[in-house]
């Protein structure tokens, strides 16, 4: 099958990461120098059609459905960006649908690719929520993860699960800790880092948005266009650059909302910062107080992931990819 392309599953493929991801490989169709022949986007609803030189399948499938899973690995994918989740505030007001598509999802699309039999390569969008508690303020390589959300905590478990189904030998496993994505397009979600975009985005749109915490608050952060970079990187690195340890933290920057403030004003001017209120909201700094804000992925780096230069990139490409595109 790898003579004839690489087929391609992505779970969340309607979201806009997988979109995006999609449109990346409609732009460069291969992959560690082989072919794509043929894309799945999956996702709670069916993802809008996109025209591709490969075949390209929009479906409709819940992951947490054993059997709708099973159906996306019919013809036997091998590479699997698993990029569905339910985002972090959702799964803290919902234990139980967190627990359903976070945990059970992930172990539906293991197991199918395990059952599928032909070692694919997997990809988990893990977080940097994986990490917390007693972790040190700057966290490197190699600390043990301590999550303290219930969307971290599924997300350390789908990770033990990626180490032990690799280290089987059931699928080439890949998991990468997100850092906070931000410019994010579209309408605000309910993840508790959902201001992090809001304050840029609908603001530079003319809109209102809140921002929960401090000017000081530090954010360890990733544009969309640098996300998607390394996430095709993820598929084309050698199985033995991963080692044993088969999950890194991505790397990203730290700023403060301030400075990252400062940058969109920059770029774009100061109406878009007078738009931004500060009304703050506990139950929103409970959940990212957890989460550590500076990292040394010095494996990742190791590997030629690559990291933002600056915020103002990520104001300028947002405004290019998502506004002026448009």
């Amino acid at each position: 099958m790898k003579g004839c392309g690489r087929k391609v599953l992505s779970t969340g493929g309607g979201g806009f990461l997988g979109q995006k991801l999609a449109a990346a490989l409609r732009a460069n169709p291969s992959i560690a120098g082989t072919p794509v022949s043929g894309l799945i986007l999956a996702d709670l609803a069916a993802p809008p059609p996109m025209d591709a030189s490969f075949s390209v399948e929009c479906v409709a499938a819940d992951i947490g459905d054993a059997v709708a899973v099973n159906q996306l690995f019919s013809d036997a994918p091998d590479v699997i960006y698993h990029l569905a989740a339910v985002v972090s505030g959702a799964a803290e007001a919902d234990f139980d649908l967190g627990m359903r598509v976070n945990l059970a999802g992930t172990m539906n699309v293991l197991e199918a690719a395990r059952t599928a039999g032909n070692l694919p390569i997997v990809i988990f969008a893990s977080s940097v929520a994986a990490h917390g508690g007693e972790a040190p303020d700057v966290v490197p390589d190699g600390v043990e993860l301590n999550p303290q959300s219930s969307y971290g905590t599924q997300k350390a478990i789908g990770e033990k699960l990626l180490q032990d189904y690799s280290r089987k030998g059931f699928v080439d496993g890949r998991g990468v800790r997100l850092p906070t994505v931000t410019i994010r397009p579209g309408v605000a979600n309910a993840a508790a880092s959902s201001f992090m975009s809001s304050i840029f985005r609908d603001t530079m749109q003319g809109k209102s948005a809140n921002c929960p915490v401090s000017k000081g608050f530090k954010v360890w952060h990733s544009a969309p266009r640098t996300i998607v970079a390394n996430l095709l990187l993820a598929a084309e690195v050698r199985a033995e650059a991963f080692g044993f340890n088969r999950c890194i933290n991505l790397p990203g920057r730290t700023d403060t909302i301030g400075e990252m403030i400062a940058a969109m004003t920059y770029v774009s001017g100061p109406a878009a910062e007078a738009r931004i209120t500060w009304q703050s909201d506990p139950i929103v700094e409970a959940v990212v107080s957890g989460w550590r804000s500076e990292f040394t992925p010095t494996k990742a780096l190791g590997m030629g992931f690559i990291a933002d230069n600056s915020f103002e990139d990520t104001v300028r490409w947002f405004l290019e990819d998502d506004i002026v595109s448009k």
